[in-house]
């Protein structure tokens, strides 16, 4: 087969086979051909309606292929009730059943209609998961689909497949209708217990009866999540999926089931004039056992004081022969204003949302630069606005100067505390990845050694801190590792397994299967960051290089326009002067692509 015989476009697939065909043959042949012509005919009817086109229907299984991921999930779901209804009479030990598996993903189809390629491969994998009479789908399916169908999704969490390098998420469908449960808590799957003590901590009610100390309620836990997380003998997952369930009411063994944890920690807050009163529980989450129980209170002063005590009592009750230097290692506040500390927290959403404005990401440099004129030495602060500026020229709006004072900030943070590795993390991944070049020969930043040294640092002190893992999977991308990089991502995905951020993770993912050379996966990877984060600008630059290393320059145009309009002042020489890609020729090549997709020189 010549290259001009074929070509390679997205398209939804979706693959079904027949339970138990062989026992049925054996049991009664000709009744069983009846039942399967019988189904083949509902496939085709289905499959034309919903605008598919079938590929194959050797034996008892069938291939098709659609332009659009709705039609795929309607014709499957119009395929098994028209099933289900056609056989009522049959019984259920002679009823023939069909499993399906529909994925969203690159295909190479030759003239003669042929379909060949790993997405072809996965919707197979997903029929097999499927449950006789069911249909299972990917994760980029669902996102397609999300809110345009009347059916709910039930999540099973990333699955293992035969002969596919990467986990896949499979949702399986509701066929009695109602709302999507694969956006709420409940429905997800249980991730699996870690070897070490594993905690989630749920946001503390605030009993104040002011709504303005929600922030301080958050802050506290914040702290408490970051203590622990700082302690290698805890698996602690991160504030963004625990913050889920806040305002709900919730059932301890539920909670333990969807974050995979041993233990639940949740507790109250209430301050009253310069009083504050902190309450917690310690629960076991599989039996609902009350591990500890305790009560603190004291002044406003005396704020990080408390939060100490408490985190000591927590730890004390679940490893009590914990070292002291592990305690003491935990507490990296970094300030002792309570002003600066207020108001760093105001900088918090936009830095942690994916899709945040360029007006968003200005406040939060505001707030910081703010919290910097309470408290000077505020190194978490310097840190963390260092990552707004990186993030800003991600985007492509940055300027020299969110340059210049994005390293000078990372700079200023390692200097002050080069042992705290959340201050590590985002220091380190800035220095490595914030720079500019002229006419590409390089005038500031790009640190490579020194950012690998910082993220080796904090990987060693707190391998279980979300944003350790986030920043880690940024470098090993700037290095050109696709593999280390996705790895690490992969581990913040486990240790915020229900994040609202998760679509910033599964950007980072496309862009670690762009550089390992997995088109395709990058492709349906930055397809569904995308389909989480309409605007999320990262996914949009990822859309963009994977059509072109793809070939697909017509798609890639469509992408780049869309970019434009987000990033209206986007050029390629802007990329060139900001990538921090350590590879060279690698740049020039995402540069070109860029060019030959219609973005200004």
């Amino acid at each position: 087969m010549s290259n001009a015989e074929i070509s390679q476009r997205l398209v939804a697939i979706l693959a079904a086979d027949a339970a138990g065909y062989s026992r049925l043959m054996a049991a009664d042949e000709p009744a069983a051909v009846l039942q399967l012509e019988s189904a083949r005919k509902v496939f085709l009817r289905r499959i034309e309606a919903h605008g598919g086109r079938v590929i194959d229907m050797a034996g008892d299984s069938v291939l098709a292929v659609f332009q659009s991921a709705i039609g795929a999930i309607s014709a499957a779901l119009g395929v098994q009730r028209d099933l289900d209804a056609s056989h009522n009479a049959t019984p259920d030990s002679s009823r023939m059943r069909f499993r399906i598996g529909v994925h969203l993903g690159d295909v190479i189809e030759a003239d003669d209609g042929t379909v060949y390629g790993n997405g072809v491969n996965i919707a197979a994998r997903l029929q097999t998961l499927a449950e006789a009479g069911g249909i299972m789908v990917s994760g980029a399916i669902h996102e397609a689909v999300r809110g345009k169908v009347s059916v709910g999704f039930f999540d099973r969490g990333e699955q293992d497949v035969k002969n596919i390098p990467h986990p896949v998420r499979a949702l399986s469908v509701r066929l009695d209708g109602g709302a999507s449960a694969a956006s709420t808590v409940s429905a997800r799957a249980s991730p699996a217990f870690t070897e070490r003590p594993s905690i989630a901590v749920l946001p503390f009610a605030n009993m104040s009866g002011e709504p303005e100390q929600d922030c301080f309620a958050d802050a506290m836990v914040d702290d408490i999540i970051a203590a622990l997380a700082r302690m290698e003998l805890f698996f602690v997952i991160a504030r963004n999926s625990s913050f889920v369930y806040k305002g709900k009411a919730v059932d301890i063994r539920q909670v333990g089931r969807e974050l995979g944890v041993r233990y639940v920690l949740e507790g109250t807050v209430r301050k009253s004039g310069n009083r504050i009163r902190i309450t917690g529980q310690l629960i076991e989450s599989e039996n609902g056992h009350h591990v500890w129980v305790d009560r603190f209170e004291g002044t406003f002063e005396d704020t990080f004081e408390l939060q100490d005590r408490f985190t000591d009592s927590i730890v004390s009750a679940i490893e009590p022969n914990l070292r002291r230097a592990e305690l003491e290692r935990s507490r990296v506040r970094g300030t002792s204003t309570l002003n600066a500390y207020d108001l760093l927290l105001r900088a918090i959403p936009a830095i942690i949302t994916p899709g945040s404005s360029r007006n968003q990401k200005d406040e939060a440099l505001s707030w910081i630069q703010r919290a910097l004129e309470s408290d000077p030495r505020y190194s978490l602060a310097k840190a963390l606005g260092a990552f707004v500026c990186w993030t800003r020229t991600v985007d492509g709006y940055g300027t020299s100067d969110d340059v210049k004072t994005g390293l000078r900030y990372a700079d200023e943070a390692l200097s002050e505390r080069s042992s705290d590795p959340l201050i590590l993390s985002c220091a380190g991944a800035v220095i490595g990845s914030l720079g500019y070049r002229v006419q590409g020969v390089h005038a500031l930043g790009f640190r490579y050694e020194q950012a690998n040294r910082a993220i080796d640092l904090a990987l060693t002190l707190s391998p279980s801190l979300l944003m350790v893992q986030v920043c880690a999977g940024n470098i090993k991308a700037v290095f050109g590792d696709g593999d280390a990089a996705l790895a690490h991502y992969q581990r913040a995905i486990k240790i915020s397994p229900i994040d609202p951020a998760m679509s910033g993770f599964i950007a980072g993912t496309a862009l670690a299967h762009l550089l390992a050379g997995r088109y395709g996966d990058g492709l349906t990877a930055a397809h569904h960051a995308i389909g989480m984060t309409p605007n999320l600008i990262l996914g949009h630059h990822l859309m963009v290089l994977a059509l072109g290393c793809l070939d697909r320059f017509d798609e890639a145009k469509q992408a780049a326009q869309r970019l434009l309009e987000l990033v209206p002042g986007f050029t390629v020489t802007a990329y060139q002067s900001v990538s921090p890609l350590k590879d060279s020729a690698l740049r020039k090549r995402f540069a070109d692509i860029y060019h030959a997709a219609g973005v200004p020189k």
